[in-house]
């Protein structure tokens, strides 16, 4: 019991790790579904993204390409912390649009594609503002200071 309790001391202490460990999984995430993205290679799943987007079909193949590197990109640079919160800011116009795109689904629908995707629009939201914690390549590199000039 003793050693839970200094675990459970360390875990409140210590806030930023377990923010970090959000960081890494939500990274991970986005970098599994570029590669779906880039892999799936059923002709279903583009034409239901044509007929859902609406837009004429280069718009949605640039559309695509665009969130599929997004995604590989902004999700490996968000599992190792490297330029977080521009990693997250590329990302959020995506889960922005799957929000719009889900919207008329509604809430506690079947796939739940309202909800997971507000959800990771949070996330990312709270990590281009708050940026990376202990656990990142961005905090080993050295900072910016400001010059000031008279």
């Amino acid at each position: 019991m003793e050693k839970l309790r200094q675990f459970i001391d360390w875990a409140e202490a210590h806030p930023k790790v377990w923010l970090d460990c959000v960081r890494i999984y939500l990274g991970l995430g986005l970098f599994i579904r570029g590669v779906f993205i880039i892999t799936n290679t059923r002709a279903e799943f583009i034409l239901d993204l044509i007929k859902r987007m609406d837009f004429p079909w280069l718009v949605t193949v640039g559309v695509l390409h665009y969130i599929s590197l997004a995604h590989l990109v902004g999700g490996l640079m968000l599992t190792v912390g490297l330029l977080t919160r521009i990693a997250a800011w590329v990302q959020v116009p995506i889960l922005a649009g799957a929000v719009f795109i889900h919207r008329n689904e509604g809430l506690m629908s079947g796939g739940q594609g309202l909800e997971f995707s507000a959800l990771v629009l949070f996330l990312l939201v709270t990590f281009a503002i708050s940026g990376a914690g202990p656990l990142s390549v961005d905090h080993g590199m050295p900072k910016l200071k400001p010059t000031i000039t008279p």
